[in-house]
């Protein structure tokens, strides 16, 4: 699966077709985006490459360790390392191919935004960050069924 940002100069792929997303509803995901939620998926770094403009990523780090990775050309977010584990965080909006994706969970459901209208059937939800964070990305890596 390959993705690119807005204006196409930083391009990334992933190995495989079928995954596992989430959507988060906190203010710094919204912020994020600018949208109700960010929905992304988490892939193992051994299946993601960069294809191109990596040098064009600029990032901000929140002193919670909040991380936003963005091109510097566009202002797209982009994929970023997840923390100090061995996964990369893709934003689901830069993927360019039409590949099924099924959300699994929906999280920070405590400070979702009134006016997001979203399915509280599809997926599991936390009004929270999981406690067991690693626990939940592992959850991530089988293939959604």
């Amino acid at each position: 699966m390959q993705g690119a940002c807005l204006c196409r100069v930083v391009r990334f792929e992933i190995d495989g077709s079928h995954y596992k997303i989430y959507q988060c509803h906190c203010s710094l995901c919204r912020k994020q985006g600018g949208s109700s939620s960010n929905t992304a998926t988490i892939v193992p770094n051994q299946r993601f490459r960069w294809l191109g403009g990596k040098e064009e990523i600029s990032s901000w780090t929140k002193d919670t360790g909040f991380r936003s990775d963005f091109c510097r050309v566009c202002g797209s977010p982009v994929p970023n390392p997840l923390w100090k584990l061995p996964y990369h965080w893709i934003p689901l909006g830069l993927i360019e191919d039409d590949v099924k994706m099924d959300v699994v969970a929906h999280l920070c459901n405590s400070s979702r935004a009134r006016w997001d209208a979203y399915d509280p059937q599809n997926g599991t939800i936390y009004e929270q960050m999981p406690n067991q964070i690693v626990d939940f990305v592992e959850s991530l890596q089988g293939r959604a069924q």
